[in-house]
C-alpha cells in the first residue's frame, strides 16, 4: 500500500512538471491520421494536430513533429497493392513525402506558422560531421520559431525502409537526443504501457509510470502493434524510451485517437504512461543505434 501511494505521488509530481518543458518532440503513428476504412488521410485529425503544435509554439516552447505515413500516402496515390519491393516503397515515399509536406505546410500556414521538412538517414546520425550539421539546422529552425517535420529519407536509403531505425518510434527518440529535447510524446493506437497486449489479454494491467527501464520491462514489449498500417510495436516504444530517458528527456506513451491529448499531457493531466528521465552521462545514442543494427 505504501509503495502504491509513493508511486502515485511520483506520477503526480512528474506530470505536474510537464507544463514546464521547453523543447518537445511529438511522434504520431500512421493509424492516428488515417481513415481506418480506406487508409486515406484524415484531414480533420491533421488539422487538429497542427493546431495543437502551433499552440505549443505560441506558448514559447520549441516543438518538433515526427509523423508517419509517407509510404502509405504514396501507395494510395499510385494505387499499388502489397507485396512491395524495396524500390516500390522508395518510389511511394518520394511521392508520399511531397504530398504530406504540402498538406502540412498548407495547414500550418492557416495558423500563421512555418513548417520545414527534415529528412534523416542512418548516415546522418552516425557520421559526426553530418550529425553536427543536422543539429545546427534544427537549432536554427527552432530559433526562427519554425516547426520541423521530420521523417526518414526512405527515397534513398534502404536502412530506413527495412531496418529498425526506420521505425518512427526510434527515430523520434533519436531526434529527442539529437536536439536535447526534454519531452517526447509518442502517440499510438494504445493508451499506454501494459503488462501484456490488452487487445489479446483482458487481464493485462496498465502501467502508469516507469522509473527504470529494466530487462523485465523490455521483455514485455515483444508483442507487435494491433495496427495494420503502423510498423512499430511496444518493443520499439521501449527502445525509444531507453534512448529518450537516458538522454535526459521524460517520455509519454498515449493514445493518438484524439490528438487533443497532446495539450492535456502537457497540462499534466492523467493521460498515458510516463517514463521518467534518467540521464546516463555514459550513454551514447549513436553507439546504441549502431549496436541495435548489429543485434
Amino acid at each position: 500500500m505504501e509503495n502504491e501511494i509513493r508511486r502515485q505521488k511520483t506520477v503526480e509530481e512528474l506530470r505536474a512538471k510537464l507544463k514546464d518543458k521547453k523543447r518537445i518532440v511529438v511522434k504520431i503513428g500512421s493509424s492516428s491520421l488515417q481513415h481506418p476504412e480506406t487508409g486515406d488521410l484524415d484531414y480533420t485529425k491533421m488539422d487538429i494536430l497542427v493546431r495543437e503544435l502551433c499552440n505549443i509554439r505560441n506558448q514559447g516552447k520549441d516543438v518538433i513533429l515526427v509523423p508517419s505515413g509517407a509510404i502509405g500516402c504514396g501507395r494510395k496515390a499510385l494505387h499499388i497493392k502489397p507485396p512491395f519491393t524495396i524500390a516500390q516503397k522508395q518510389a511511394c515515399a518520394a511521392i508520399g513525402q511531397a504530398r504530406l509536406m504540402t498538406t502540412y505546410q498548407r495547414i500550418f500556414s492557416e495558423y500563421n506558422h512555418q513548417a520545414a521538412q527534415i529528412l534523416l538517414t542512418k548516415n546522418t546520425i552516425e557520421a559526426d560531421l553530418n550529425r553536427k550539421n543536422a543539429q545546427n539546422t534544427f537549432n536554427e529552425l527552432l530559433a526562427m520559431e519554425v516547426i520541423p517535420v521530420v521523417n526518414e529519407n526512405d527515397t534513398i536509403s534502404t536502412f530506413e525502409v527495412e531496418d529498425v531505425i526506420g521505425d518512427n518510434d526510434t527515430l523520434s527518440a533519436i531526434v529527442t537526443a539529437l536536439v536535447g529535447a526534454d519531452l517526447l510524446i509518442l502517440l499510438s493506437d494504445i493508451d499506454g504501457l501494459y503488462t501484456d497486449d490488452p487487445r489479446r489479454n483482458p487481464a493485462a494491467k496498465y502501467i502508469p509510470i516507469v522509473e527504470d527501464i529494466t530487462d523485465e520491462l523490455l521483455s514485455m514489449g515483444k508483442a507487435s502493434t494491433g495496427s495494420s498500417v503502423g510498423t512499430g510495436g511496444m518493443e520499439t516504444k521501449l527502445t525509444a524510451a531507453k534512448i529518450a530517458t537516458y538522454s535526459g528527456a521524460d517520455m509519454v506513451i498515449a493514445n493518438g485517437g484524439d490528438v487533443r491529448v497532446i495539450h492535456r499531457i502537457i497540462e499534466g493531466r492523467d493521460y498515458g504512461t510516463i517514463f521518467k528521465a534518467n540521464r546516463d552521462k555514459n550513454f551514447n545514442f549513436t553507439d546504441f543505434i549502431d549496436n541495435l543494427h548489429r543485434a
